[in-house]
C-alpha cells in the first residue's frame, strides 16, 4: 500500500477508537436502557472497525482523548442527540474515505455500510426531553427575536435615553414573555400528545426571558444609545446563528436556509420598527 493510503487508513483507525471510547463513556452515563444498549452496540462496532483497520496497517493507534472528551462533554452539556449528530459530521468524511479505499479494499466498503447504518440508528437513537419542547424554544426565542428587536429599534429612536429603552424593553419583553408562555401552556394541554404543558410553558417562558436580557443588558451598561442597539441587533443575529446550528445538527435540519429566513425577519422587523419610530417621532413632535 502506497503511503497516502496508509496515512488515510491511519487517521482513520484513530478516529475508530476515538468514537469508540465516546460511545462507551456516553453508554455507561445514560440512564434509559434501551437507548445503553444501542450506544453499546455501536461502541463495539467502532473497536471492531478499529481491528480490521489495525489488521491492514499493523500499528497500534491511540484514541484522541482530547476529542473524546469534548464530544462526550458536548453531549451532556447540550444532549446527546446534538452530540452525536455533530460527531457524525465527521464520520460523513469518513464515509467518503471508505468508499474511495474501497475500490482495492473490500474490507473498507463494508465498513463504510455499517457506518450509514449507524447514522440511521442515532436518528431514531434519543428521546430526549430538551429535543421535544425544542419547538418551544424555537417559539419562545424566535418571538422574543422579532418582537423585541424591533421593539428596542422603535425605541431607541423615539427616546433616545439607554436607560429608559432598557425600561421599557424589559417591561415589554416580561409581559410578552408570560403571555407567550401561556399561549404555549393552553396550545401544548389542548392539542394533546406526550409533552407537558407545564413543560413548553417553561421553555418558551425561559427561551424568551433569556433572549430579553440579552438584547436590553447594552442598554444597561452603555451610554450611546445607537452602540447600544447595534450591540443588540449584534447579539440578535448571534443567538440566532447558534441556536440555528443547535436545531440544523440535532434534528438533521438545513442550516443557511434557516438561518438566513429568521435573520432577515428579525433584522427587517427591526428596520421597520426603527422607521416607525422615526416617523412617530416626527409626528408627535415628542423630545424626551
Amino acid at each position: 500500500m502506497d503511503e497516502a493510503a496508509r496515512g488515510a487508513l491511519l487517521k482513520a483507525q484513530r478516529n475508530e477508537i476515538t468514537e469508540h471510547l465516546v460511545y462507551e463513556r456516553l453508554s455507561r452515563s445514560v440512564k434509559d436502557p434501551h437507548n445503553r444498549d444501542i450506544l453499546r452496540r455501536i461502541s463495539a462496532d467502532e473497536k471492531r472497525h478499529y481491528l480490521a483497520l489495525r489488521e491492514l496497517t499493523r500499528e497500534d493507534v491511540g484514541p484522541d482523548r482530547l476529542m473524546a472528551w469534548a464530544y462526550f462533554l458536548i453531549s451532556k452539556l447540550f444532549g446527546i442527540s446534538f452530540g452525536l449528530k455533530l460527531m457524525e459530521l465527521g464520520e460523513e468524511r469518513a464515509e467518503s474515505m471508505y468508499e474511495r479505499l474501497s475500490v482495492s479494499m473490500p474490507m473498507a466498503k463494508e465498513i463504510a455500510e455499517e457506518e450509514d447504518r449507524h447514522e440511521a440508528e442515532l436518528l431514531g437513537l434519543i428521546d430526549e426531553e430538551r429535543i421535544r419542547y425544542i419547538g418551544s424554544m424555537v417559539l419562545g426565542l424566535n418571538d422574543a427575536l422579532v418582537e423585541l428587536t424591533g421593539a428596542m429599534a422603535g425605541f431607541t429612536f423615539a427616546l433616545r435615553d439607554p436607560r429608559l429603552v432598557a425600561m421599557v424593553g424589559l417591561i415589554t419583553g416580561i409581559a410578552a414573555s408570560l403571555s407567550m408562555a401561556s399561549s404555549e401552556y393552553l396550545s401544548t394541554k389542548y392539542e394533546g400528545g406526550d409533552r407537558s404543558p407545564a413543560r413548553a410553558l417553561i421553555y418558551t417562558g425561559l427561551a424568551y426571558i433569556l433572549t430579553v436580557l440579552l438584547l436590553v443588558s447594552p442598554f444597561l451598561v452603555l451610554d450611546e444609545p445607537y452602540i447600544c442597539l447595534g450591540l443588540a441587533i449584534l447579539s440578535s443575529i448571534l443567538v440566532i446563528l447558534g441556536f440555528t446550528f443547535y436545531t440544523s445538527v440535532a434534528k438533521g435540519l438545513p442550516f443557511k436556509r434557516r438561518f438566513l429566513e429568521m435573520a432577515l425577519i428579525s433584522l427587517g422587523v427591526a428596520g421597520l420598527s426603527f422607521a416607525v419610530g422615526l416617523l412617530v417621532r416626527a409626528f408627535l413632535n415628542v423630545e424626551i
